[in-house]
């Protein structure tokens, strides 16, 4: 049904015939766009093209993926970063790394066989032998028995006992030592022991010297030290006993031998008077000086006291006069060093020690 104030489906189209009649044959209908959201932006045309706006809106799985690239960059950035300070820090470290691997690649390379090693170390081993007991300490072959019991001489198998020398350098030998020296020329050696013929013999006792396993040398000798540069020495008081400025010397390790009765004392009996008969003699053949000793000399004698060619040789039992030449003192300059051990055989190994001669004899 139709009126006034009613619109039927035809009033509702805005397109109709051209000459308005109702009748003609209708247009279809126009199906009815959809409108867009706010904010959507109308249609655009591009190149002819018309594109909605709708089309260009991110999807939720490209979200994902844009902050998954955006986390993976800042994730390099940190880690280079890092890298850059720890080579930073290591970069000193890397001469000394790289030094050190070139090292053992080139001793690696150069490793020799032991057929070639074996004679390098034995050299080695002498050459630092030879340096040690050229400045530092020396082996020495004791070379009599006038040390005994102290020391056991050649004839009793021969001590080899260990000379330090670095302590003369500091300082100078004291009352009791028993020290290592080179004879003076006027000294009558003690070693009759004699050497090798041959050059091959004598290339060996050279290499045998360096470790103290050749015979000893004969213008090498071992003493104690009984007086020093200032000292007046001489022998005997009342018991036999030598003395150091009026000082009767303990020294308990005197070895007299027994079948030697010209070294015998007989307390009360025995003096060192002038014979008689003989004034240039005294009565006992235990009997020398008074001598001083200079400064810058030491005053030696050996252990075994009645079999010892020492500082008193040559002046025993005599007067003091100007034609007695004792072999007498040695310069300091002539000391080797202070034996401290023995070191061989090994049934004697013990140290040397220094005892205190001037602490006074014991009375009787």
């Amino acid at each position: 049904m139709t009126g006034a104030g009613m619109v039927g489906p035809r009033d509702m189209n805005p397109v109709g015939p051209a000459n308005g009649d109702d009748s003609a044959g209708e247009a279809p209908a126009q199906p009815v766009r959809p409108v867009p959201p706010p904010g959507g932006g109308a249609h655009r045309a591009v190149g002819g093209a018309r594109h909605n706006d709708h089309d260009s809106q991110p999807t939720a799985d490209q979200v994902d993926v844009d902050r998954h690239a955006a986390n993976v960059l800042r994730w390099r950035e940190l880690s280079q970063a890092r890298n850059e300070k720890r080579r930073a820090r290591d970069e000193g470290h890397e001469g000394e790394v790289t030094a050190d691997a070139a090292g053992a690649a080139a001793a690696k390379r150069k490793q020799r066989p032991w057929w070639v090693e074996l004679p390098i170390l034995i050299v080695v081993a002498f050459l630092l032998t030879f340096l040690i007991q050229t400045f530092v300490a020396r082996v020495y072959y004791v070379p009599s028995g006038s040390m005994e019991p102290t020391l056991h001489g050649v004839e009793h198998g021969g001590d080899r006992i260990l000379a330090y020398k670095l302590g003369y350098d500091f300082g100078s030998p004291q009352q009791g030592d028993v020290v290592v020296f080179k004879g003076p020329p006027t000294w009558t050696p003690e070693a009759s022991i004699p050497g090798p013929s041959t050059w091959l013999g004598k290339i060996g006792q050279a290499l045998g010297s360096v470790v103290g396993i050749a015979p000893p040398n004969e213008k090498d000798f071992v003493k104690r030290v009984i007086a020093v540069g200032g000292q007046t020495v001489s022998c005997c008081d009342a018991q036999g006993r030598v003395q150091v400025d009026g000082v009767s010397l303990n020294e308990p390790y005197i070895l007299m031998d027994a079948d030697r009765t010209e070294w015998d004392w007989t307390v009360g009996e025995s003096n060192c008077e002038r014979k008689p008969a003989d004034p240039a003699h005294f009565n006992s053949i235990r009997c020398f000086g008074p001598y001083k000793v200079p400064a810058g000399s030491v005053w030696v004698m050996g252990d075994h006291r009645s079999d010892s060619a020492d500082s008193t040789y040559n002046c025993r039992g005599l007067v003091p006069a100007p034609n007695v030449q004792c072999q007498g003192p040695i310069p300091v300059t002539d000391v080797v060093g202070r034996a401290v051990a023995i070191v061989m055989p090994p049934s004697r190994w013990r140290g040397i020690g220094s005892p205190d001669i001037m602490s006074g004899a014991p009375s009787g």
